[in-house]
């Protein structure tokens, strides 16, 4: 009997219908407890097989793609503890984005996770570290995470940070796993911080970023989209009025988000923030571009991308301390997606083995191949 037939056997009911994007004749798996998705790593790591973690499906494209023997799904992690007074949620690591966010609707919060989130999960968006346009005012997304629950490669049971805003506990294992895409384990519930909605929201366009970095005060989001600059203000209706009147341009209601690109290639660069408007000159001109000022981040998309045209502005990126990493890439490219590893791959690498010793959550999705 191959060890695909043992491992089946031994997972029993757990393996299920094929997962969404799931390799042909490849086990999926939906545990529904993180119980359940400790015993599907244990049987994996005993057997070296290697799993790919898989929420809504849409940060697929980071990372080198994962040849995997089990597809593991998040969908039916499906947890909420909601403390409107504590503002914080513990939410199941397959919940929709959108559909937390639309159940804080009723208490007046936010998680400020990302704004079209489409079918991305709680889980997906942590363990990929994606932070949304809101993030000139509220921070990365690790600041947002309180403490989380994650099932280790060989299948232990951890418990990072904690479930209050103040909360001591020593060292914050959870902030390593945010943007960590599966290498640690798989994330199966995220304890976060929330917010109270704004009670006003604009957002003025036709404004020059680099002024508007200037006048307007705590801004959720100052942007650039193809040549056209706006900013998303919000709080009481008087501090926004005052922005309003300071920023000129033309006021629309209400927060007026990019619509996400989804051309064949995307990519992004990272730089140091003063040089937002540098790396947006670097962007080819027939290519779509979304600028995210005070931030630092240029994500990018085109029908026809070439690699010496990335390679050029890796090289740049890379000279200025910033990186270009791609997020979606034709089957036809071949470029790597992270470019040169950091300094710390060594420790990065032991870290890994830590908490993964097979070698087999997501490998070779994080830079250096990891």
């Amino acid at each position: 009997m191959t060890s695909i037939a043992v491992v089946r056997k031994r997972l029993g009911s757990l393996v299920g219908a094929p997962v969404p994007g799931a390799p042909e004749g490849a086990l999926s798996v939906a545990p529904t407890s993180e119980q359940e998705a400790a015993r599907i790593m244990q049987v994996a790591s005993e057997y070296r097989l290697p799993v790919l973690v898989r929420g809504g499906g849409t940060h697929q494209g980071y990372g080198a793609p994962v040849d995997p023997v089990i597809v593991l799904s998040t969908h039916d992690l499906q947890t909420l503890d909601w403390r409107p007074e504590d503002l914080t949620a513990t939410v199941g690591a397959g919940v929709r984005v959108a559909d937390l966010e639309q159940r804080l609707v009723e208490g007046g919060q936010t998680a400020v996770l990302p704004e079209d989130p489409g079918e991305a999960t709680i889980g997906g968006v942590i363990a990929a570290g994606i932070s949304g346009h809101r993030r000139l005012r509220y921070g990365p997304t690790r600041d947002r995470v309180l403490g989380m629950t994650l099932v280790t490669g060989d299948g232990r049971i951890v418990h990072a940070g904690g479930t209050v805003v103040k909360n001591v506990s020593g060292y914050d294992l959870s902030r390593l796993a945010v943007g960590s895409f599966g290498r640690l384990g798989i994330i199966t519930g995220v304890s976060l911080k929330l917010w109270p909605r704004p009670q006003s929201i604009v957002t003025v366009v036709g404004v020059r970023p680099e002024n508007a970095l200037e006048v307007a005060y705590r801004p959720f989001a100052v942007l650039e989209v193809d040549g056209q600059g706006s900013v998303v203000v919000g709080g009481h209706p008087a501090m926004v009025k005052a922005d309003v009147d300071a920023l000129g341009g033309e006021s629309l209601p209400g927060a007026v988000w990019p619509v996400p690109l989804e051309s064949p290639f995307r990519c992004v660069l990272r730089v140091p923030a003063r040089l937002t408007r540098q790396a947006v000159e670097h962007v080819p001109p027939e290519w779509n571009y979304q600028a995210a000022f005070g931030v630092g981040e240029v994500r990018m998309g085109t029908e026809d991308p070439d690699a010496a045209t990335l390679a050029k502005m890796r090289e740049w990126a890379e000279s200025v301390g910033g990186r270009l990493v791609v997020e979606a890439v034709p089957d036809d490219l071949a470029f790597d997606p992270w470019g040169t590893a950091p300094s710390t791959v060594g420790i990065q690498r032991r870290l890994v083995a830590t908490f993964d010793p097979a070698g087999i959550a997501n490998p070779g999705r994080l830079p250096g191949g990891i």
